[in-house]
């Protein structure tokens, strides 16, 4: 799992020049199954492909947001 604050390090790293596997060393798993351990660099890799469809189409991100948000209001 990804969380903001680690999608946030990755892409900040990346953009001064460093390499997914040197970063992930520094990523800590925060809950879960998982907690305490670094990601994947699948997972990685995963996050930064959805930040940049998120980037590029950012109104479908928008709308799929709201209707998530409406979804869990539905059900809640």
């Amino acid at each position: 799992m990804i969380t903001d604050d680690m999608l946030h390090t990755v892409l900040r790293r990346r953009a001064a020049g460093e390499r997914v596997h040197d970063i992930r060393k520094d990523l800590i798993i925060p809950t879960g199954k998982r907690k305490g351990g670094n990601p994947s660099p699948a997972s990685i890799y995963r996050a930064l492909a959805g930040y940049e469809k998120s980037q590029a189409y950012p109104e479908s991100a928008e709308a799929a947001r709201a209707e998530f948000a409406e979804l869990r209001l539905a059900t809640g």
